[in-house]
């Protein structure tokens, strides 16, 4: 009974104060700027490729080489983070990709794009570690996969955002202003993190009773931890694979969702806005959802190994229909089918996230979800040389979306063999 006090009160969070929900708030904001960067190359996908006489292998390397940085990025900004803390780590991550995203503008040929998409990697590579981490620091475990479906559906905002805004201001300027205009704007969010970012204890801006919410889990250590000793705990490797089996298909979404939307459709950059926001606003639901239910579950007395994979169990079954997405002629029938697959996606990847932070001490966190990354950002060449090769010989989505299909049940499979039982971990 007492358990299910404590997290009815937990999504109650005018009885404690609401301060850590700002830094949701700003995270979620950096989400839609990190997306926003990411994306915007897919969306000038058409016009480059024409400008400049790219294949689909040439666009393959562009993405292959960005996940090559952003995985060992990845891995690294784990330990950077937990090492520096989560306001300076996940800042000089922003600054980094922001920088980087702008530095597109200037490019007039493959390599030069590759080289921008390089520092791009290693600057986004440390957001969602920096993410993660802040989310430990400010959440308990009992509302930590809620927040984390608000913080990562800015991911989704930033992908609605960008089939609205980088064709616009292409259509109006060109596309060397959509980089330009994005990074300036973007970079306007820096120093109001600076300034808002503290860690809770000893925040000025923190109230007594919030401050004692947050710290209601029991005392996690606090010296560092060293990878040697995370990577010999099954629990890092069901993260860790899971990453690398889910990861590949988001960013196949990302990266070639317009393609295929111009190639099975007909879309283009004046029409490619509808069916994206479309998705992605079906991907932020799923991307809160999954986390408020799996949260439900446990305010319903459910051990967290039970409603963690419950829920990711049901977003698994609700990706399978992908399989069909590339067949069917209806445009809006090829949406939804979609935009239910991205929406699992998220719902899965909430649950996915809080799995550091609900089995390792607070000061693991950064560098197990850093090796996690760093595996799903391999996934992610995988997929890229993968569609690459299959849209250059067989001219089709078919065997991409079949491989989507069965990531999320595969993945869940290991999670489970992996971690039969969600727990506390012992360093």
């Amino acid at each position: 009974m007492a358990s299910t006090t404590s997290a009815t009160e937990g999504v109650r969070p005018v009885a404690v104060g609401r301060y850590r929900w700002v830094i949701v708030a700003l995270l979620f904001t950096a989400m839609v700027i990190n997306y926003v960067d990411r994306q915007t190359i897919g969306l000038l996908k058409g016009d480059l490729s024409h400008q400049f006489g790219w294949s689909e292998g040439n666009y393959a390397d562009l993405i292959f080489w960005f996940q090559v940085t952003y995985a060992v990025s990845y891995l690294a900004f784990g330990h950077i983070v937990d090492r520096i803390g989560a306001r300076w780590g996940f800042g000089l991550a922003f600054l980094i990709w922001q920088l980087a995203h702008i530095a597109n503008a200037a490019a007039s040929s493959l390599g030069e794009f590759i080289a921008a998409r390089l520092v791009l990697g290693i600057g986004e590579g440390g957001g969602f570690p920096g993410g993660i981490k802040a989310m430990a620091e400010w959440f308990p475990k009992q509302e930590r996969a809620f927040a984390t479906g608000l913080f990562n559906a800015g991911t989704n905002i930033g992908a609605i955002v960008t089939p609205l805004v980088i064709p616009a201001v292409t259509l109006a300027w060109g596309w060397r202003a959509a980089f330009v205009v994005t990074g300036v704007v973007g970079l306007l969010w820096l120093p109001i993190w600076l300034v808002v970012y503290r860690s809770p204890r000893g925040n000025p801006r923190l109230g007594a009773a919030e401050l004692a919410h947050i710290e209601s889990d029991p005392p996690d250590p606090v010296t560092p931890i060293p990878w040697r000793r995370l990577l010999s705990k099954r629990e890092t490797w069901a993260y860790a694979v899971g990453k690398f089996l889910i990861d590949p298909v988001w960013w196949m979404f990302l990266f070639w969702l317009p393609d295929f939307l111009q190639k099975r459709h007909g879309l283009d950059l004046k029409t490619f806005g509808p069916p994206l926001v479309a998705i992605y606003l079906m991907s932020d639901v799923g991307s809160v959802a999954g986390g408020w239910l799996s949260s439900a579950f446990i305010r319903r007395g459910w051990t967290i190994n039970r409603a963690r994979k419950t829920t990711m169990l049901i977003c698994a079954l609700a990706a399978t229909p992908i399989a069909f997405g590339a067949t069917v002629d209806s445009l809006w029938l090829a949406v939804a089918i979609i935009g239910l697959a991205t929406a699992a996606h998220q719902g899965f990847s909430a649950n996915l996230y809080t799995l550091p932070g609900d089995v390792f001490p607070r000061a693991a966190v950064g560098s197990v979800v850093g090796i996690g990354g760093m595996l799903g950002a391999v996934g992610g060449m995988a997929m890229s040389k993968y569609a690459g090769w299959v849209l250059d010989r067989i001219g089709s989505y078919t065997p991409i979306f079949a491989v989507a299909a069965s990531a999320y049940l595969l993945a869940l499979l290991a999670i489970h063999l992996l971690t039969p039982r969600m727990a506390p971990v012992e360093i």
